[in-house]
């Protein structure tokens, strides 16, 4: 028996270099473009392979800890979450009229990364020392307010994107965990409601949901549904075989963030449906995998080590379908991007963290099955 799921590796792998060739391929023409005067070709596929390996390597050191060490920090690791998202507000760099970014330097922290990530952690641990009393108020009354606390200081950003993610993140554990259909059903409807009264309460997210309902109207298809529409062009450019690699016209500035939120447009493209397909597969693996990871580790009384497993698997998928279907106008425009292919590097990195915690989990799961202490090493 191997260390590693050999698949869930090379799904990853294949993401992570298809990340890099298309980021190279959507972000080569940017730098003649005013806002990037400064940045050459390269800029941005160099960028993103630095961040690349660092995450690699901080992945395989991930690797490396017991996962009762994530289990004994966990509160920690929450506490930092909130001052990081905190010090957003203090220190924190204004794009966009948002405060989402921390300048280090000559890169940017995003802490609502770090927020999605310390959030399968800590709901983990809140779940499986609480798992008997879930089916009462006082099992998950305590972790909605946790949540709510991180949820809050995302919205003020603001970041509805990030904010929905980490709802669905611990909404998705809790159930896992063990509360209630009628509780969660009633926290869905709740949350539902909370959504449509972000939405409300400021008109930008207003005409971006009736943007999204006709987004080639003349009303909206240069001003809000912009995004969108090019959006929608390049994926009908690509039809079944795409344009080829390389040869997307979307791309040439007619399409904002080509190289971030909207990079799957470039795919489709480029690629056409095959492409789409293909990066479709690759994360139902990745998904598929922790979900199994997770119910392998809860069936070997791991409750807290399966419950991250699935927490990641979660995560990538509720990421994923939000940014696909952004991107084929089956949901309103929200930035967020794509993890393993999008331009990043909070999210990038933030994304190795979380599968280097997953393959941590898998690696115990298999000593466990082998008779060995999942803290020791084969000899």
């Amino acid at each position: 028996m191997r260390d590693y799921d050999l698949l869930l590796i090379c799904a990853i792998g294949t993401l992570l270099v298809f990340g890099l060739i298309m980021v190279f391929s959507s972000s080569i023409a940017l730098g003649d473009g005013p806002k990037f005067v400064n940045a050459d070709r390269y800029y941005f596929f160099k960028r993103h392979f630095l961040f690349l390996a660092a995450g690699i390597v901080i992945c395989m050191l991930v690797t490396q800890i017991s996962m009762p060490f994530w289990e004994k920090y966990a509160l920690h690791l929450y506490v930092l979450a909130v001052i990081t998202l905190i010090a957003v507000f203090i220190i924190g760099v204004k794009v966009n009229g948002a405060y989402r970014w921390i300048s280090l330097g000559p890169i940017r922290f995003q802490p609502s990364e770090l927020a999605k990530l310390v959030m399968i952690i800590f709901t983990s641990w809140y779940t499986a020392r609480k798992k008997q009393y879930m089916k009462e108020m006082r099992g998950f009354a305590p972790i909605i307010v946790f949540a709510g606390i991180i949820c809050g200081l995302l919205f003020i950003e603001p970041d509805l994107g990030a904010t929905i993610v980490v709802v669905a993140i611990v909404f998705g554990l809790i159930f896992l965990g063990g509360v209630s259909l009628k509780v969660f059903v009633g926290l869905v409807i709740l949350a539902i409601a909370g959504v449509v009264f972000a939405i409300i309460l400021e008109p930008f997210r207003v005409q971006r949901f009736f943007a999204y309902l006709d987004p080639f109207s003349e009303q909206y298809a240069q001003s809000t549904a912009y995004q969108l529409t090019h959006s929608l062009i390049a994926v009908g450019r690509g039809e079944i075989f795409g344009v080829g690699l390389g040869f997307s016209i979307e791309k040439l500035h007619y399409l904002p963030e080509a190289h971030t939120d909207f990079i799957m447009a470039v795919v489709a493209e480029e690629l056409g449906f095959v492409g789409i397909l293909g990066v479709i597969v690759l994360f139902s693996i990745i998904i598929k995998k922790g979900l199994e990871i997770g119910r392998q580790s809860i069936a070997m009384d791991r409750e807290f080590n399966g419950l991250v497993a699935q927490g990641v698997a979660i995560w990538f998928g509720v990421q994923t379908f939000i940014n696909l279907g952004v991107c084929f106008g089956l949901l309103p425009t929200k930035g967020l991007t794509l993890p393993f292919v999008s331009y990043g590097g909070s999210a990038l990195v933030m994304n190795l963290v979380a599968v280097g915690l997953l393959l941590r989990v898998d690696y115990e799961n298999r000593c466990m099955m082998r008779g060995q202490r999942p803290y020791e090493r084969r000899t």
